[in-house]
């Protein structure tokens, strides 16, 4: 039985640049047939805990600067945006292989209804971005008793 096979030419490429990348270490581009053509970026990794009072976001930042953090509230989400840096080569000192991403990141998470946005805290130490949500009362539906005539 014959059946019709669609052509898509970007499957193609997708197998074409899977084969490039297995031969050159760091590929400079990266393809996805469902989304658009993108450059590789560093995006931290994010734990996201709940305990009764408060909601914990934590992110690895290893190597990047407080003052190059920055975190905003705002339309219901929360944003954390930065930058790790590259070392810059200096005399005496060569780089024979760079394999960890360097470069702009930002990372976006929905608040969860009730939350208090006035209080969020963060605190960095040691790599760690610990952000701080705290819960709010969440507006209880009351039951109201409707008397049937």
């Amino acid at each position: 039985m014959n059946t019709l096979i669609r052509w898509n030419p970007f499957r193609e490429f997708e197998t074409m640049t899977n084969r490039m990348n297995s031969i050159f270490p760091r590929p400079p581009l990266t393809w996805n047939i469902d989304e658009t053509l993108n450059t590789n970026e560093w995006s931290p990794l994010v734990d996201v805990e709940e305990t009764d009072k408060e909601y914990t976001i934590k992110a690895e930042l290893p190597e990047v600067k407080r003052e190059d953090v920055k975190i905003q509230v705002e339309d219901g989400s929360l944003r954390i945006s930065g930058e790790r840096k590259l070392e810059k080569e200096e005399s005496g000192r060569r780089f024979h292989r760079l394999e960890r991403s360097y470069g702009a990141f930002e990372r976006s998470f929905s608040l969860p209804e009730g939350t208090r946005k006035n209080e969020v805290s963060a605190e960095f130490k040691d790599g760690l971005l610990r952000v701080h949500l705290p819960k709010g009362e969440i507006a209880k539906p009351k039951a109201l008793e409707i008397p049937v005539s």
